[in-house]
């Protein structure tokens, strides 16, 4: 998963006031690094609502197989799904 490539999704597609990339002047402001992407809002601004758009973004790309969300990105834990089969 590329974190530029995220960031760029998110200016894209944050609404304020119903208008997409429209940061209100810097209102909303969005911050990344290597592997972290900050998002920071002097307004209320819904967690639900990046919750979505990052679940979106995982859609388009097709890696909502392979990640969750949790307010971050966490890889599914598949070695413990296994090890339980082979109990059985």
């Amino acid at each position: 998963m590329d974190a530029a490539n995220f960031e760029q999704f998110f200016q894209e597609r944050i609404k304020i006031n119903g208008k997409a990339g429209n940061f209100g002047g810097g209102v909303v402001t969005i911050e990344g690094s290597k592997s972290k992407t900050s998002v920071t809002s002097k307004l209320p601004f819904s967690k639900r609502y990046l919750k979505y758009l990052t679940k979106k973004y995982l859609k388009k790309n097709n890696l909502h197989d392979w990640l969750r969300v949790s307010y971050e990105l966490r890889y599914f834990q598949i070695n413990q799904d296994e090890e339980e089969e082979n109990e059985d």
